[in-house]
């Protein structure tokens, strides 16, 4: 499979050098990475607008007029699938970093093995985000990325799962369960949860990143919380 990754930096040297080090990680890791480069937000944000097929973005904060915690912002509004790394020669922008999910920040001068280390998280990441539930629903097949998925809930014989829509089919949730990877975990005998969007538990409720309070079954506070431990 083949990767697409930016860098967006308004230093032609630094954006130079982000492209080597994402160029020489692919040689080693023997994978096919194109890599496009961007001298400032608005320039990459003009060109997302009719291309947003981006696995991999390595972003300067520090930039003219838009910055690229401002640009990771609007990159979020619809696309939460993307790995965000920060490139900054500054501490001070980390905390904003949690409100665009950034995977990681990478302060300059960037290392070469710190590089390495953090594009290894983002390649498990878009391999993960790559699996799908394949639903058939009224003679059509939907396939529905897993990340997109917030929990899976079972009344009667049908099932339905919960993402920016809902589909309700008429199977098991041990039918589902083969199909959905280690960041999912299955809450007494009606739920399974996915753990990455887990905000907060309580002994009585599970509450999720969207807003969505949810009944934590009698007796699965420990075992939730250790797979969000274990697991996440």
């Amino acid at each position: 499979m083949a990767y697409r990754a930016a860098v967006c930096d308004d230093s032609a040297v630094d954006a130079a050098y982000g492209t080597e080090l994402l160029q020489a990680w692919a040689a080693e890791r023997e994978i096919r990475v194109s890599v496009e480069q961007f001298g400032s937000a608005e320039q990459f944000l003009f060109h997302y607008e009719e291309d947003k097929n981006y696995d991999i973005l390595l972003l300067d904060i520090e930039m003219g007029k838009m910055d690229g915690v401002t640009m990771a912002r609007t990159i979020r509004q619809d696309n939460e699938a993307v790995q965000i790394v920060f490139i900054t020669g500054y501490s001070d922008y980390i905390a904003e970093g949690y409100d665009v999910a950034a995977l990681h920040y990478l302060m300059k001068p960037v290392s070469r093995e710190k590089f390495f280390a953090v594009m290894d998280r983002a390649l498990d990441k878009c391999r993960r985000n790559a699996r799908c539930l394949n639903l058939e629903l009224s003679g059509e097949m939907v396939r529905l990325p897993l990340y997109e998925v917030r929990y899976l809930d079972v009344r009667q014989n049908y099932v339905t799962v919960h993402a920016k829509e809902e589909y309700t089919v008429k199977r098991s949730l041990l039918e589902f369960e083969s199909q959905l990877d280690e960041s999912f975990f299955r809450v007494g005998r009606g739920m399974i949860l996915n753990l990455r969007q887990v905000r907060r538990v309580t002994r009585k409720e599970v509450f999720l990143v969207d807003g969505t309070v949810l009944p934590l079954p009698r007796g699965g506070y420990d075992a939730l919380n250790r797979a969000i431990i274990e697991r996440t």
